[in-house]
């Protein structure tokens, strides 16, 4: 039985605001490990004063390629849900991630990981996937 993928077209930007933290998500295509890397740093370089650029990424036909990070976050609160985001929608060569800047208040497991999925959501819902 042949399994549906899909991608991301074109990249897109989402934006999540909780408690003063404020999450801005990007969905993006990549073809490779070393351009997820590569998405990552520029990421990092852009936004420098960041707290946190949590991310996660799927490759390959079967998406047997994957890695989730919480960039310091508690264990699984950012990546993994971002990862699931991913899954959910059956997409793979594509990542999406997730740069926060810190507010002030503490959000909690929970609250991190519903802001998590809701920036990454907001992302995939803007990008157009084929």
């Amino acid at each position: 039985m042949n399994e549906k993928y899909l991608t991301i077209q074109s990249p897109a930007e989402g934006l999540y605001k909780e408690k003063g933290s404020k999450f801005i998500s990007y969905a993006m295509p990549v073809n490779s490990v070393e351009e997820a890397k590569a998405e990552i740093a520029r990421l990092r370089k852009e936004h420098h004063k960041a707290r946190h650029v949590c991310f996660a990424y799927r490759l390959g036909e079967n998406a047997a390629i994957y890695r989730a990070a919480d960039d310091g976050e508690p264990g699984g609160t950012a990546g993994k849900p971002i990862l699931r985001c991913l899954e959910s929608r059956n997409l793979t060569n594509s990542m999406v991630a997730v740069v926060r800047y810190f507010g002030g208040t503490l959000l909690g497991t929970g609250g991190l990981i519903r802001a998590y999925r809701a920036a990454a959501e907001d992302a995939l819902d803007k990008a157009t996937s084929k």
